[in-house]
């Protein structure tokens, strides 16, 4: 059978941008990349084909919060939402709550695993500081204890990839080694701890952090805090790139800062009104969507209404990231994250989990929907 080729403009494979390409489509699968001597293709997509976007942090979609809708089918309509912007694996996040919450969920995550592009999920409190708390409910706030390592080691008995937020302060050092032997990806996050006491974490086996700057101590001129020894480190970091977290001029920093390239990688911390109508309920209160901020009665932040596509574009035009490393930003960095490095490359995908991109970074679609395979 002869070799079924589709010509592009340009590919992202996940690490470079390469001009032109062609791709051999098997199986419904990229099975070749070839950026020399071109082959006859049957077809050619205009733009730039990339792996879809991995989001390891997600709240809500759709219409639906993770929180209010521990299900699979919860978790399923919040994929599908994001999926329609360019994210075609995410990491369903529940944040602080009541314990029976984490039970449904983690229930949820099982029945779940590997449908719409669920890849695992992210448990976001409820250990955490309570002055750093931001949005989360002070009544559920509580050191690690047993309930949560017992909910956790049933969730990677069962394969999940898990990504645990917590406080240093939160936890013992002991446990956070615990929880990383069990594969857990211990994020640092919402918490007030000194930088002392961030790498002491580091040291025994935290390897992420979770939306920098936001809910944690912050950096000064005599003093790391939190935010500055997470950006001397050598760990993985999430950023919002919104324009409301984090001034735009501050995520170009962080980027520029950081040791070792490849650590920092980005979140939507999107909640239900991504996709879906302007306003929700959490904890018994109304959020509403205000001018781009999602925020609660007492006037915080409570996540955010962004997409992976809206904050890579903003990366490029906004904080001096070059399009390299904003794709990176999305795909293989928070990929290699979790141990999933597959996700975050364009050879062996589906196409279905690949996307095309205008030249100023839209999203068009995915290379099933724009490309006739009836005659691939």
């Amino acid at each position: 059978m002869k070799p079924n080729w589709i010509s592009v403009d340009r590919i992202f494979d996940g690490q470079d941008i390469h001009a032109p390409a062609a791709l051999r489509i098997e199986d419904g699968r990229i099975a070749e990349i070839v950026t020399d001597n071109i082959p006859e293709c049957k077809q050619h997509v205009s733009g730039l084909v990339s792996p879809g976007y991995v989001d390891l942090q997600v709240n809500g979609g759709g219409g639906v919060l993770l929180n209010t809708s521990p299900t699979p089918q919860g978790m399923m309509a919040i994929a599908g939402a994001h999926r329609r912007f360019g994210t075609v694996a995410v990491m369903p996040t529940v944040i602080t709550d009541h314990t029976d919450v984490l039970v449904q969920v983690a229930a949820a995550a099982i029945e779940a695993q590997g449908q719409s592009g669920i890849i695992g999920l992210h448990i976001e409190g409820p250990h955490i500081s309570l002055s750093r708390r931001g949005t989360h409910k002070a009544e559920y706030i509580r050191p690690l204890d047993a309930q949560t390592l017992e909910v956790v080691a049933r969730l990677r008995q069962a394969n999940i990839s898990v990504m645990l937020t917590l406080a240093p302060e939160a936890a013992t050092l002991e446990q956070i080694a615990e929880l990383t032997d069990m594969q857990v990806i211990v994020s640092m996050g919402h918490t007030d701890a000194s930088a002392e006491m961030i790498t002491a974490a580091i040291d025994a086996g935290a390897s992420c952090a979770t939306h920098l700057y936001n809910a944690m101590s912050p950096m000064t001129g005599r003093a790391e805090g939190a935010v500055g020894a997470i950006i001397n480190s050598d760990i993985y970091s999430g950023i919002i790139c919104d324009g409301h977290h984090v001034a735009d001029s501050m995520v170009g920093l962080a980027i520029r800062a950081r040791p070792k390239q490849d650590r920092m990688f980005l979140v939507s911390d999107a909640m239900a009104t991504v996709g879906g109508p302007e306003s929700f309920e959490l904890y018994g209160q109304q959020i509403t969507l205000d001018g781009g901020r999602l925020i609660n009665a007492e006037g915080s932040l409570a996540g955010a209404h962004v997409t992976q596509a809206q904050a890579v574009k903003r990366l490029v035009d906004y904080t001096g990231t070059s399009v390299v490393t904003a794709l990176r930003m999305a795909t293989s960095v928070p990929a290699a994250c979790i141990g999933k490095p597959e996700l975050g490359r364009l050879q062996g995908l589906a196409l279905d989990d690949v996307i095309v991109l205008s030249n100023t970074l839209e999203v068009s679609g995915s290379v099933t929907g724009l490309v006739n395979c009836s005659v691939l």
